[in-house]
């Protein structure tokens, strides 16, 4: 709770009564300091006119006369003489100032009220605000994600389609790869798909049926020896000899 930041006096403070009977007593002018020190303690604490260290701790005498600055002789005496006086009271070491209220005024202790609750009411509005754009960003990134999932999801069940409808999907470099990984073949594998897809999957005139067989004639191409044609050593290239070789293996089926 915000701490009040003023409490009423009255001019007339020193004609009372209790005031003139305090400062006729020993330390009396003490106990008259160490009484409105009490009232803006109690100010401090907004309370309804509680003293305490904390809400749940009173003070000790000793750690009251710290904080007052007086002997703690001299701060129980106080103590004493405002409670014989019904301007304090004291309830497991808790003080209590006895009628509050006049040291206030009741217009401005509800506007502070009125502000301190518009205040808190503003600072749940932020959190519940924060919070909620914390979970869209969350919701959002969870989206994404399912996003990307379900379109690979869905490049996998295309793929699965065209296998059984018999028609041909070029594969990846990785698919190339983890099937070369499997098989033992020991090929380039982006070589193999950057030159196919140059020539848009095809093997002389015809479209490419089965890019594993291609596979095994790549790496079988790069075994071969040179061939010897009218005298002179000879390279197929590799685009010649894998048309070639394909077409073979395709006509054997």
């Amino acid at each position: 709770m915000s701490e009040v930041k003023w409490i009423k006096l009255t001019v007339d403070m020193f004609d009372n009564r209790k005031i003139k009977y305090l400062r006729t007593l020993p330390e009396g002018n003490n106990i008259v300091l160490i009484w409105v020190m009490l009232l803006t303690m109690a100010g401090r604490c907004n309370s309804g006119g509680m003293i305490f260290l904390t809400e749940n701790i009173p003070y000790t005498g000793q750690v009251l006369a710290n904080e007052l600055g007086f002997e703690p002789t001299t701060v129980e005496l106080a103590l004493t003489v405002l409670a014989s006086l019904g301007m304090i009271s004291q309830i497991d070491g808790y003080i209590q100032i006895e009628g509050w209220d006049d040291h206030q005024s009741a217009d401005k202790l509800e506007r502070i009220r009125e502000q301190n609750r518009i205040r808190k009411q503003r600072e749940r509005e932020r959190k519940k605000l924060t919070m909620s754009r914390d979970s869209h960003v969350t919701d959002h990134g969870t989206d994404t994600q399912s996003h990307a999932t379900d379109i690979d999801k869905d490049k996998d069940i295309d793929k699965e389609k065209d296998i059984k409808r018999g028609r041909f999907t070029p594969p990846t470099a990785t698919e190339v790869r983890q099937y070369c990984d499997e098989s033992g073949h020991r090929i380039d594998a982006d070589a193999f798909v950057d030159f196919y897809a140059s020539k848009n999957w095809m093997v002389g005139k015809n479209k490419m049926k089965d890019w594993k067989a291609a596979v095994r004639n790549w790496e079988r191409k790069d075994r071969e020896k040179p061939v010897k044609r009218s005298g002179q050593n000879f390279t197929p290239s590799g685009a010649d000899y894998d048309d070639l070789a394909y077409m073979i293996m395709e006509g054997q089926k």
